[in-house]
């Protein structure tokens, strides 16, 4: 398993992964991690869609559709032609704050893959039309996940079971991952193609992460079944996608994103494809929907970089819950919500962390640590003023 040493990659400015403020995984080879922090839930039933469409941010209508114009994000030989790309939402307090977040699958169906003889085509699931779709949710809060689930399903014909020791949730990331255009299993064995030769499980498949392109390739798969691409010197540790993340100024999962206290349009969830302004309504919409058509988001998750006073990074010395405040008036600017070696990610207030003149810091102990806020490439124009500069720092 490839390991990384975070101390070593983050603190080397003159190493030859390191350019200008990124730490060394900005320019890490492709990448592959378990995400242990992940869970897996089943949905299936003639009300899945509908149920799932009155409780989520964003438009669960399409995993009902025909995938008759829905091209798959990476096609491969004997796998299906077109699927259902995933899909990126939240369940909201009836408030508008956030619970848990969901990447949504819909599994390659019976009758897109031939029959376990190879010789016709699969039955046809769709006589009594039954859905199936898989959920990637935060395994810290799966039980109450599921409780919160069941108490909204009443009368909905949907059964909701939790499949965690069947399938596992996997992420690609790095750099140079042009690869995953196409789907192989390495050695001439191609085993996703194989499950459309002979109908067998393994018909699951890397799909580029519904949030971002910079975060890479996502999915779920088999629990006892290496995910293809997945070379064994190319697999690390989990905390190394959360530095990917950091990097990226993205959360994920309850512990990252308070749960019944975050306003999703403050952790950016317009900017991750989480939120459908077009669909009916939902738990917790009219909050997001007042907030977001009154146009003025101040504050938003913004990733960090901490130093000393010498432009050195600092590693392991500021922990979740640090105020950031400006150096001079000390005025709080915002809060750390999440931090790993000299990076981080906290909710900020944008006009002053990206004030060109202003000198951002947070307390460590007896010691004062100097604080950069970065603005993310992928940030639409229009979050930030004009007379904004990208950097912040002391």
């Amino acid at each position: 398993m490839l390991r990384f040493s975070l101390r070593r990659q983050i603190s080397n400015s003159n190493g030859i992964y390191r350019r200008n403020i990124h730490s060394s995984l900005e320019d890490a080879g492709p990448m592959a991690s378990k995400l242990k922090s992940r869970s897996v839930v089943r949905f299936s039933g003639p009300d899945t869609v509908k149920f799932l469409q009155g409780l989520l941010t964003n438009d669960v209508r399409r995993f009902g559709e025909s995938t008759g114009e829905k091209s798959s994000t990476v096609p491969t030989p004997n796998m299906p032609s077109v699927s259902t790309p995933p899909m990126y939402a939240a369940l909201l307090t009836p408030q508008g704050r956030f619970l848990y977040d969901f990447f949504l699958y819909s599994p390659t169906r019976p009758d897109e893959k031939l029959d376990r003889t190879g010789s016709g085509p699969g039955s046809d699931p769709g006589r009594d039309g039954s859905v199936e779709l898989f959920a990637d949710v935060d395994v810290s809060v799966l039980d109450e996940l599921l409780e919160t689930l069941k108490k909204y399903r009443l009368r909905s014909k949907v059964d909701i079971e939790n499949v965690a020791e069947e399938f596992s949730c996997w992420q690609r990331y790095g750099r140079n991952l042009s690869g995953s255009s196409s789907v192989g299993w390495g050695g001439g064995v191609d085993r996703a193609g194989e499950s459309t030769a002979s109908g067998n499980k393994y018909g699951w498949q890397w799909y580029e992460d519904p949030r971002l392109d910079c975060l890479g390739y996502r999915s779920i798969f088999p629990s006892d079944a290496t995910p293809p691409l997945v070379e064994a010197d190319k697999e690390t540790d989990e905390s190394n996608y959360l530095l990917w993340r950091l990097e990226h100024g993205v959360a994920e999962g309850s512990s990252e994103i308070p749960k019944g206290e975050a306003i999703p349009l403050e952790y950016n969830f317009v900017g991750l494809n989480a939120i459908s302004f077009d669909k009916g309504c939902y738990v917790g919409q009219e909050l997001i929907a007042r907030t977001h058509h009154r146009g003025v988001i101040r504050k938003r998750l913004v990733p960090l970089r901490f130093i000393d006073s010498n432009g050195k990074e600092v590693n392991q010395k500021i922990a979740a819950g640090a105020e950031v405040v400006e150096s001079g008036s000390g005025k709080k600017v915002g809060t750390v919500s999440t931090a790993l070696g000299s990076r981080g990610m906290g909710v900020m207030r944008v006009e002053e962390a990206f004030r060109a003149s202003g000198e951002l810091s947070v307390s460590s102990g007896s010691e004062e640590v100097k604080v950069e806020a970065i603005r993310p490439t992928w940030w639409p124009a229009e979050w930030f003023q004009q007379n904004q500069s990208g950097v912040a720092s002391a």
